[in-house]
């Protein structure tokens, strides 16, 4: 299986980011990979600290999964992206994730668990928390977990992911600027991967608001496909030997002594 992971970063104009990710997925799919990953809020960017998103929130069958869809049935290749999707609170919407097949059906959805209520922002402000359950799809024959941001900082989640059969961890982000921030990402990423022996996946949103550098990390916390901070993208293989060998050699899923249920 192939992963290409792009970055860049969304604006206000919805129209715009629906032609921007055409125009990234047209150039992506050049590597013919079977999956393309999007960040975090590529249907909108985040609305300024005390506003709301509110109003550019859509429903899954709204323009921007429509849109996703047709790109998707276009090129032949799955996508995962993220969107704000409309919840039962008007004002605050799901920050979900959308994972489309290469036949433009709608594989699942992720309403991020975790609000990122940290570091003198309250995501919370502006959105729901959706419900606490793992969620995992298949594409090209392999299971792919999928989480948001601010959700890799709680391992139980990719945990969760991983017991629940995922072989790696898809992680759009828009993972803001700021002292030590860039390092807390990578050094998050890797440490979700060696921990569940599993690959890591990670787009994220660039620019002047967010850290960029987004990556594939293979099970023993190797980066082997990398973007720095400007737009682009970087492809990756998933080998399900390179999965299976690690997990021979560090059986740290079958050591465990003891689980944590979600609370």
């Amino acid at each position: 299986m192939k992963i290409a992971v792009v970055q860049t970063a969304s604006s206000h104009d919805k129209a715009a980011n629906r032609e921007k990710v055409a125009a990234l997925v047209a150039e992506a799919v050049r590597g013919k990979p079977d999956l393309v990953v999007l960040p975090e809020a590529m249907m909108a960017d985040f609305a300024t600290e005390g506003g709301s998103v509110g109003d550019l929130a859509e429903p899954l069958d709204g323009e921007f999964v429509s849109a996703l869809r047709k790109v998707a049935l276009e090129h032949g290749t799955a996508i995962v992206a993220g969107m704000f999707e409309r919840s039962c609170d008007e004002a605050r919407p799901y920050n979900t994730l959308l994972a489309v097949g290469a036949d433009g059906d709608l594989l699942g959805a992720y309403r991020k668990i975790h609000l990122y209520d940290a570091f003198g922002y309250r995501e919370s402000d502006q959105l729901t928390a959706g419900d606490v359950a793992p969620v995992v799809v298949g594409i090209a024959g392999r299971k792919l977990g999928l989480m948001t941001c601010y959700d890799l900082r709680f391992p139980e989640l990719s945990r969760a992911l991983v017991d629940a059969g995922a072989e790696v961890l898809v992680v759009p982000a828009a993972w803001v600027r700021g002292p030590l921030k860039e390092h807390h990402w990578t050094t998050l990423l890797t440490a979700r991967a060696i921990e569940n022996t599993c690959y890591v996946a990670a787009a994220a949103q660039n620019g002047k608001k967010y850290c960029g550098l987004s990556q594939v990390i293979d099970p023993q916390g190797v980066a082997v496909a990398a973007v720095g901070e400007a737009d682009g993208f970087a492809q990756a293989e998933i080998s399900p030997e390179r999965l299976a060998d690690t997990r021979t050699r560090n059986p740290s899923l079958k050591n465990r002594r003891f689980t944590v249920a979600p609370r």
